[in-house]
């Protein structure tokens, strides 16, 4: 049964309209929604995760065109490290505005994390956030870095990036990662699991039409179950131990519960969560409700083992 805490942060976020002096929930993005708009809206609200521990360090890195960034504790070395990749529907979302959700991963695992921007849709449509995650793990690998020391975390979108990147990697016989986590990964951008049907009424984070848009946008005229674009319908053998973590009354719950299915089958190491009364990317909120702080600790531990 899910805490009181987790029930009364949901019934917050389903009723924040009210709570911002609104009669009607915020319409979801259309076709005529601004993406540069809605990314300077997104950038604003950076600090309601949280903010940022006065012993994380910021450091800028360069990687090609790349902007990127190291968060690191105090004290840590760069002998294991998190490649994170941050969740915006392919469309928004950058380093600066996942800071306060990747110094909660770096800080509870004690491990320094390296977050890149990623190009972004419609202006850069796949296969652009593909080979720029591809060229973050190859600049580390570059560094010294060993491969089995780097463990991949994303959320949302970010999440079905970071498993279609294990999928380009080793399609391209580069070496794997020791492991990845993945909070409600978006691994099929046809949509087509039966939740976004079901959840449609009790998930108030996410629009079965926004997606729509997002997945346009993202595939161009590109074909949607390529495997590179949408994980859940690729091979998925010789991937490395997966972590897999989704609410159970959101849109994408199938995206991660078909996909944790279809990767077990191919002999992939899997461990899946799914959040009774939980919505997108719940751990992240860590530590607002028991379920997100014992998931979080959860991801850190695993973290910390490879």
């Amino acid at each position: 049964m899910p805490s009181l805490q987790s029930r009364l942060f949901v019934f917050a976020m389903r009723n924040r309209h009210l709570l911002q002096g609104k009669l009607k929930p915020q319409p979801p993005i259309d076709w005529n929604t601004s993406m540069v708009a809605l990314r300077a809206e997104t950038e604003k609200g950076t600090g309601l995760m949280g903010k940022l521990p006065d012993d994380i360090a910021i450091e800028p890195v360069q990687i090609g065109d790349l902007y990127a960034e190291w968060v690191t504790p105090r004290g840590a070395a760069r002998d294991k490290v998190i490649l994170y990749f941050h969740g915006g529907g392919y469309v928004i979302g950058s380093c600066l505005g996942h800071r306060p959700i990747v110094a909660k991963f770096v800080k509870n695992s004690g491990t320094p994390a390296l977050v890149f921007n990623y190009g972004l849709a419609p202006e850069k449509p796949f296969p652009a956030g593909l080979n720029d995650a591809v060229a973050a793990y190859q600049w580390l690998l570059k560094q010294g870095t060993t491969p089995k020391k780097v463990v991949f975390v994303g959320d949302s979108a970010g999440g079905g990036l970071c498993l279609a990147t294990l999928l380009a990697l080793r399609d391209q016989n580069i070496p794997l990662p020791g492991g990845a986590v993945a909070m409600s990964p978006w691994t099929d951008l046809k949509n087509t699991g039966q939740s976004y049907e079901t959840n449609q009424k009790v998930d108030t984070l996410t629009w079965r039409g926004s997606q729509e848009v997002f997945s346009k946008y993202y595939v161009g005229n590109q074909d949607p179950g390529n495997p590179w674009i949408s994980p859940l319908y690729g091979d998925l053998h010789g991937l490395p131990p997966l972590q897999l973590y989704v609410g159970n009354d959101e849109l994408l719950r199938d995206d991660s519960t078909r996909f944790a299915e279809k990767a077990q089958a191919a002999g992939v190491e899997v461990k899946l969560t799914v959040g009774e009364g939980l919505f997108h990317c719940y751990p992240a909120c860590a530590p607002l409700f028991p379920e997100a702080v014992r998931d979080m600790n959860e991801i850190c531990a695993f973290i910390r083992q490879i």
